[in-house]
């Protein structure tokens, strides 16, 4: 079998009216696609080495933890990529309002649109490592976010790349009737146990797909448990 290297990645869940009828942002992936062809996913993509130098607003600091736990990448550069991934696929920002002089190339667009990336309206939810034998392998993080941080229009995807098919607000309730990969059903279900619990979690799941290594262990902050 061959061992692909993996790629750091940033992935981001934003989640809107969770008091009533919950729904996430998704979008589908192309046929020809090289990774998960087909597939409902949320928006997300690779970690860019320019990632790491952009102004984030500060995150929390237990999720600035846990995201340092085991990880030899910046929580900074982690979060900013799931921000610019957003921006890239769907045309949202998740901004603060403010100038921001000479971006580096893959953030231009967000910086015209008046904001940097808001670090501090994302929740570190869970992390993932794609299983043996794929084409491509990632180390993903997943953020939480809410639709009441963008500061566009939740419903307007004219500034979307074409690299996801279908944007939509998926209801939870209905979201096994699209075609997902199997992380993602995962994910989905612990975000309606964390809809139901209430609050941050206790910890993070990190799902290792690593025969070495258990399957899933938790981020707390205080390293694995």
């Amino acid at each position: 079998m061959i061992d692909t290297p993996i790629k750091d990645a940033a992935t981001i869940i934003v989640l809107r009216n969770a008091a009533r009828v919950p729904s996430v942002l998704m979008g589908q992936r192309g046929a020809g696609a090289a990774f998960m062809p087909g597939k409902f996913v949320f928006p997300g993509g690779a970690v860019d080495p320019n990632d790491a130098g952009v102004p984030l607003t500060p995150l929390n600091p237990l999720d600035e933890t846990r995201l340092r736990s085991e990880s030899t990448v910046s929580p900074v550069s982690l979060a900013a990529a799931a921000i610019r991934e957003l921006w890239e696929e769907t045309g949202q920002v998740l901004g603060a309002k403010s100038v921001w002089s000479d971006p580096p190339q893959g953030w231009r667009g967000f910086a015209a649109t008046g904001h940097r990336p808001h670090g501090g309206a994302l929740q570190f939810f869970f992390r993932a490592v794609t299983p043996r034998g794929r084409p491509r392998r990632f180390d993903a993080r997943f953020f939480l976010a809410l639709v009441d941080d963008l500061v566009t229009d939740p419903d307007d995807f004219c500034n979307a790349e074409d690299e996801l098919a279908h944007l939509q607000w998926v209801p939870l309730a209905a979201a096994r009737q699209f075609d997902l990969p199997f992380i993602t059903q995962v994910v989905l279900a612990e975000l309606i146990a964390h809809i139901k619990r209430g609050g941050p979690p206790a910890s993070v799941p990190f799902f290792r797909n690593d025969d070495e290594a258990h399957l899933i262990s938790r981020l707390s902050g205080k390293g694995p448990l």
